[in-house]
């Protein structure tokens, strides 16, 4: 008797061991990490893909593949569940999480990419008879079945609410995001529906990684020399690598000589050094420091004038990634674990201190695509007594005449205008100063004194930026 016979049969038909295809076993394991232990894709997928390189199961080609499935189903996982919502007989919260992963996976496949549509179907019921079994891989082959019988904007066409009868809802679906979030995002902008649109848009595009060289260590002329990059767009220390790129092949950010930071962050760290004060110039604060982009980028600057900077950061593991992207800074620097509202420095110790608070990361959607899932409107009420109480500290530890910046990566009006405007009035001894001359080439900076950074506009994350200067 054959091994053949000896192996169950279905419908009469021999038995098949299913096909493992690693590319889509790592995206639906990323998926599956992403979901079970709210982990964050851009922290879980890089080992993964080094594990599968290492295990010579993968080469560019395959890695870029699973990159894309994996950050496109999370960026459109709301379009998705509207349109797979409409292919099964149950509600959403009844399908297994397995199941929806693997059933986003391909609508993602056939929705968003090129892929032909009988090599997404058959793939994706593969995939499920490897990770889910013969008998769930029958039900995800007949969902996406259906699935395939209209493209993503037919789909659109039947899940979306119209326009006119719901803007919110109809920008949700069309654009993947939260309809709190739309409607956060659209307050933020000041109304006008192109605006909105292109920021959605902008917010489901995948963003070029952007370097920094940081200054006495390293220059952008240095990074220019590498394939695929190109200057900047505002910040003299920024390098962008348009065809995504490894930054870890790249010897100065192997050094620590650069870093990989978003033009917008950069921009927040060169605003605070450029920012007028009287008197001294000698001691710099970063009192939110982890994990230590604008640490680095502040301390080298601090450096060419002969300051110092103390880097301040609450959670030890935090201020230990602080102390190694500041490693080798060419001048005096210092890195603690304290907590930035109950500090151990005394009041009036600094020139300049910069505050960037930990806030919702609405504004780095591009990044973190499945923070917009996973971020409640309530989560704002919980940030809001560290946002004011860390920006009291900044104010009470710089000296009169110096300056303190309040940065977030958040558009949302409550994590932004509000703190601010809410903690000045327990500090009437100071003023806002403008941020736009700061900013010089910057453009669609608004009306000021404070600065909102938008994807659409300027190509970086949606930093927020308010500069005040102490004056008593």
């Amino acid at each position: 008797m054959s091994d053949t016979s000896r192996r169950p049969r279905t419908h009469g038909k021999p038995y098949r061991r299913p096909k493992k295809d690693p590319v889509r076993i790592l995206a639906f394991e990323a998926l599956r990490a992403v979901d079970e232990r709210d982990a964050y894709a851009n922290l879980v997928l890089p080992p993964l893909l080094r594990k599968a390189r290492e295990g010579g199961d993968f080469d560019g080609r395959d890695a870029a593949l699973a990159t894309e499935l994996v950050y496109g189903t999370l960026r459109r996982q709301g379009t998705y569940d509207a349109v797979i919502a409409e292919c099964v007989d149950r509600p959403l919260r009844e399908v297994d999480p397995p199941v929806l992963d693997v059933l986003s996976l391909g609508a993602h496949q056939l929705l968003g990419t090129r892929i032909p549509t009988h090599a997404a179907v058959s793939a994706t019921v593969e995939l499920a008879r490897v990770v889910l079994g013969d008998g769930r891989a029958k039900f995800v082959n007949a969902v996406l079945r259906k699935v395939a019988q209209h493209d993503l904007d037919g789909w659109l066409e039947r899940v979306a609410p119209p326009y006119d009868e719901d803007p919110e809802d109809h920008l949700a679906v069309v654009h993947s995001h939260p309809r709190w979030v739309v409607s956060a995002l659209w307050d933020s902008l000041g109304g006008g529906r192109a605006g909105i649109e292109e920021l959605l848009a902008a917010d489901n595009e995948r963003p070029e990684v952007t370097l920094v060289a940081r200054p006495g260590r390293a220059t952008a002329d240095e990074l220019l020399r590498e394939d695929a990059a190109v200057p900047g767009r505002w910040s003299p220390y920024a390098v962008r690598l348009t065809e995504g790129g490894e930054p870890g092949s790249i010897e100065a950010v192997r050094d620590g000589r650069a870093g990989v930071q978003d033009e917008g962050s950069q921009l927040v760290a060169l605003a605070l050094a450029n920012a007028p004060l009287d008197g001294p110039d000698e001691k710099w604060l970063d009192g939110c420091a982890g994990p230590g982009g604008k640490a680095a980028l502040l301390a080298a600057l601090a450096a060419e004038r002969g300051a110092m900077l103390l880097a301040s950061e609450k959670q030890p593991h935090r201020a230990g990634l602080v102390a190694k992207a500041l490693h080798g800074n060419p001048g005096p620097y210092q890195v603690i674990a304290a907590d930035g509202t109950r500090p151990p420095w005394r009041p009036g110790s600094f020139d300049r201190v910069l505050m960037d608070v930990p806030c919702t990361g609405l504004g780095a959607l591009r990044r973190r695509p499945e923070a917009r899932w996973r971020r409640r409107p309530e989560d704002l009420e919980g940030f809001a007594p560290l946002q004011r109480g860390l920006l009291r500290t900044a104010l009470e530890s710089v000296r009169v005449g110096g300056v303190v910046g309040y940065a977030t990566c958040s558009p949302h009006l409550a994590e932004t205008r509000a703190v601010v405007m809410d903690v000045l009035k327990q500090f009437p001894q100071t003023e806002l100063v403008d941020v736009r001359p700061l900013l010089p080439g910057v453009p669609d900076l608004g009306d000021g004194p404070d600065v909102q950074l938008w994807p659409h506009r300027h190509g970086t994350d949606a930093m927020y930026l308010a500069v005040v200067r102490r004056t008593g």
